[in-house]
């Protein structure tokens, strides 16, 4: 805007001429100047150059909006604002709706824990038509690891829906419209920042890496994680991105002072020491993600944990998954607190540590 023609901003043509005249073209050439240095410039009056001074600001400022109008601008436009029923009771009570819009929310967990069926599960619940309590809309599904079902899909489709699934050819319809794929190899995902221009639409499966992620792959990940969390802000649409969990050793996961103690009992138990798992992106990945889902199982029972979220406490709800995919068995939800939030348990008792990285 610095660069907007004088001429363009519906001066006087008068006062317009003069300042062509001394070479003062741009809005940039007459804001450097002071009220004096101007007047002494154009050889006008005062008043004059007030005048004019306040219609180039005015040309080249963008008009000011105040919180509260920007408040009542989101309520106004809730679509804008709002969530996406994942119809898991508890937790989209818990997260005030569901997945939010204009944010990047993460699932992580050890692989076979359940993360591929609830992302075909909300590709599923998008593509849905309003009237059944999905959003009509368009999906991108992301998958670096080809584990994408269209069958799976289907059936979870023909378990909850069956009103649109049982008809004839309507599922294979519909969703060849709906549902878009990008199946790529993770080091063809991390090499081609142009690939991620494809992602201009709902969801974003991507990244659901092996258990041992070395740290230039991971420093790799900086300019997708920018791009994907600008794309959920700017879009206004929900993103989620899965992520596995890898083995952390003793000595890297203790290495403060205060952590003495602990070290000493995981240098005895070389079961725990050796099950020390992570979010496998690493914490410049976890500080970008608005809201973390921790898929773990422990005490024979699987369990998804709201570990990360600006507005939710964390609360922990068993689940398991059937013919109709993800299904909570309680959904008044359990609190957790302390090192419980960011830790990952897996089947056999093993506490991990998601923010000891």
């Amino acid at each position: 805007m610095a660069g907007k023609l004088i001429s363009e901003m519906g001066l006087p043509t008068s006062i317009a001429n003069i300042f062509a005249a001394r070479n003062i073209l741009t809005a940039k050439d007459a804001l450097l100047l002071n009220e004096f240095e101007l007047m002494e410039l154009l050889d006008v009056d005062l008043d004059a150059v007030k005048s004019s001074i306040a219609q180039i600001s005015a040309s080249v400022c963008p008009p000011y909006q105040t919180a509260l109008q920007l408040m009542q601008e989101r309520v106004d436009k809730e679509y804008l604002g709002g969530h996406f029923p994942t119809t898991l009771k508890g937790l989209d009570k818990a997260l005030f709706g569901g997945i939010p819009f204009g944010a990047l929310t993460e699932l992580v967990g050890p692989a076979g824990i359940g993360k591929t069926q609830f992302c075909l599960k909300l590709s599923l619940l998008a593509a849905l038509p309003t009237s059944c309590g999905g959003l009509n809309g368009h999906v991108i599904y992301v998958d670096t690891e080809s584990k994408f079902s269209s069958r799976r899909l289907i059936e979870i489709g023909e378990s909850c829906y069956p009103q649109i699934f049982h008809v004839k050819g309507m599922a294979k319809e519909y969703f060849s419209l709906q549902v878009g794929l990008w199946f790529c190899n993770q080091q063809h995902f991390l090499n081609s920042p142009r690939g991620c221009s494809k992602l201009s639409s709902l969801y974003c499966r991507t990244n659901d890496h092996e258990r041992h992620v070395k740290a230039p792959r991971r420093d790799a990940l900086g300019w997708h994680v920018s791009f994907l969390k600008s794309l959920a802000e700017l879009s206004r649409v929900p993103i989620v991105v899965t992520n596995q969990v890898r083995a952390l050793s003793t000595n890297h996961a203790l290495s403060y002072s205060f952590q003495a103690d602990r070290k000493s009992e995981l240098a005895r138990n070389r079961d725990i020491s050796e099950s020390h798992l992570i979010p496998a992106l690493g914490m410049h990945w976890a500080h970008a993600v608005n809201v973390r889902l921790v898929l773990e199982a422990h005490s024979g029972q699987r369990f998804i944990k709201l570990a990360k979220s600006p507005i939710s406490p964390p609360l922990s709800f068993p689940f398991i998954i059937t013919s109709a995919g993800i299904s909570l068995l309680n959904d008044d939800g359990m609190e957790v607190s302390g090192t419980e939030i960011n830790s990952i348990l897996n089947e056999g008792g093993v506490i991990v540590s998601a923010g000891e990285e």
